[in-house]
């Protein structure tokens, strides 16, 4: 098929985005594909400023941080056996899983 595979993986815990791109790569490589990455890509974080109360103590505030890891895999010169071991892979819940080719 000599196409391209574009796959990036999102979660908010860098963790399982790791296992699951390392789970990817073996994967692939296993079926003789050529595969570049995992590239990690920039954190997103956001902050959300709450009162500790809610009618008195205006400066007592707490924070809290939230971020989104992500991993950007690119497959090459890939066949029908790389994309069926690709669609049969079993990922953890909380992956967000995005596949362009």
């Amino acid at each position: 098929m000599n196409q391209r595979i574009r796959i990036k993986l999102k979660s908010y815990d860098h963790n399982l985005v790791d296992k699951s791109a390392e789970k990817i790569v073996k994967t692939v490589k296993i079926t003789g594909a050529v595969v570049n990455g995992p590239i990690p890509l920039p954190t997103h974080r956001r902050i959300y400023t709450v009162n500790k109360s809610t009618f008195v103590n205006k400066t007592a505030r707490e924070q809290f941080q939230l971020n989104s890891y992500k991993r950007l895999l690119d497959i090459y010169s890939s066949n029908a056996k790389t994309i069926d071991s690709l669609m049969r892979l079993e990922l953890p819940s909380g992956v967000e899983v995005e596949i362009k080719v």
